[in-house]
């Protein structure tokens, strides 16, 4: 681990910190503006890398076309005037260039890309929404973010949920809840819009979702 916690900001973002670090560095998240702030700044690059889709491995001659590309990169990258614009810069760059190379490599594996960045960018688009009202979560790191529109994104700290698992998020209106998406990691767009006077929960159903609750809310918030 980086002596600097400071430091942690864009690995906390992406999701790549052991426990033990997560545990550390969300205790300092806690009184720590800049990070915060710096976390905030970096969610956008975490959205395009958790919607990211599962592929076949790619040819070692195209992997080593990507880490070629990727140090090449290294080497280009200048000293800018603020430390959280180059961390986000350098990871941007290095999406781009991975991205791209799968794109060579993989045709349909590609349309499959293009079709899971277009969530993730809906996901941006309501995270970063000048108007958007970021609301805390209960039970887990994270906050649910609503857009002026009642178009809603989730983003919680939460471990890959166990073999066979997914976690459902509902809109809780009075004794009624409506299914609003699965998901597995990563920010989530909700499919259902939300209004003030709602909560929003999550619980953890069969992979594919139910139609009604089945477990005890692991996390909420209320809108």
């Amino acid at each position: 681990m980086s002596d600097d916690i400071h430091e942690l900001s864009a690995l906390y973002a992406l999701d790549v910190l052991t426990d033990d670090e997560r545990t550390r560095f969300e205790e300092h998240l806690r009184d720590c503006p800049r990070c915060r702030d710096e976390v905030d700044a970096l969610a956008g690059t975490a959205v395009e890398l958790a919607y990211l889709p599962e592929g076949p491995a790619p040819p070692a001659a195209l992997r080593d076309r990507v880490l070629e590309a990727v140090g090449a990169e290294r080497q280009n990258v200048v000293a800018l005037r603020s430390r959280r614009t180059s961390v986000a810069v350098s990871v941007a760059a290095t999406i781009a260039v991975a991205a791209c190379a799968a794109a060579v490599g993989f045709g349909i594996w590609a349309a499959s890309l293009h079709h899971s960045l277009d969530r993730a960018r809906q996901v941006e688009a309501v995270i970063s929404d000048p108007q958007v009202r970021r609301l805390p979560l209960t039970g887990a790191q994270g906050a649910l973010y609503v857009a002026p529109s009642g178009e809603a994104a989730l983003s919680a700290a939460l471990p890959a949920p166990p073999s066979g698992k997914q976690y459902e998020a509902w809109v809780i209106s009075g004794s009624t809840a409506q299914p609003a998406g699965v998901f597995s990691h990563g920010p989530a767009l909700l499919t259902r819009r939300v209004h003030p006077g709602v909560a929003v929960k999550i619980t953890v159903e069969k992979a594919g979702g139910v139609s009604q609750p089945t477990t005890q809310p692991i996390v909420s918030s209320d809108v």
